[in-house]
């Protein structure tokens, strides 16, 4: 092959990469222009919670409590593990029917536009395998001095936590 074709195909290498990675949603939910509106915030049967809300990929949604005030306090190593629902600058969420509460939107301090329920910042938790799943359902840790214990969200608050984990945290 030419080293002239070898570039080429290189080249195109990176453009793809770049394209793939531009691409990502990043727990980006819906799809909207800025200033538009998508379906964020669903619901839909849960294992060991019932009807719980997800995002638009049918993922369980969660919130702790030590940011019930609307305060971001999951920061750096949390995201690794807790990722914040988001959508662009200007779209306004919006639920499915038969979801109460009020959505809203914060800007987290990292940058990013948070969507909130009731005030509470929603995420989704990375060690789910998937839609359909609660493994973050009273689950506890502790990132930068602050400890957190999450919830699944569901249509009347919080989901019950008899699925919860031991209590003893970093199950990681």
């Amino acid at each position: 092959m030419s080293w002239q074709k070898l570039m080429a195909l290189a080249g195109i290498g990176v453009v793809l990469t770049v394209s793939g990675c531009a691409a990502g949603s990043g727990g980006q939910a819906g799809a909207a222009a800025p200033g538009g509106s998508a379906t964020t915030v669903s619901m839909r049967n849960v294992t060991g919670v019932g009807s719980a809300l997800v995002d638009s990929a049918g993922e369980t949604l969660y919130f702790s409590d030590v940011e019930s005030t609307g305060t971001v306090r999951c920061l750096d190593a949390c995201l690794h593990f807790w990722k914040p629902l988001t959508v662009d600058q200007g779209v306004t969420p919006t639920a499915a029917t038969g979801v109460a509460g009020t959505l809203a939107t914060i800007t987290r301090p990292d940058g990013p536009t948070q969507v909130t329920l009731d005030g509470k910042p929603l995420y989704t938790f990375s060690l789910d395998g998937g839609a359909g799943q609660a493994k973050g359902n009273g689950f506890t840790d502790s990132f930068d001095g602050t400890q957190f214990r999450w919830q699944a969200a569901t249509a009347s608050g919080a989901a019950p936590t008899a699925s919860a984990t031991d209590g003893n945290g970093y199950g990681y």
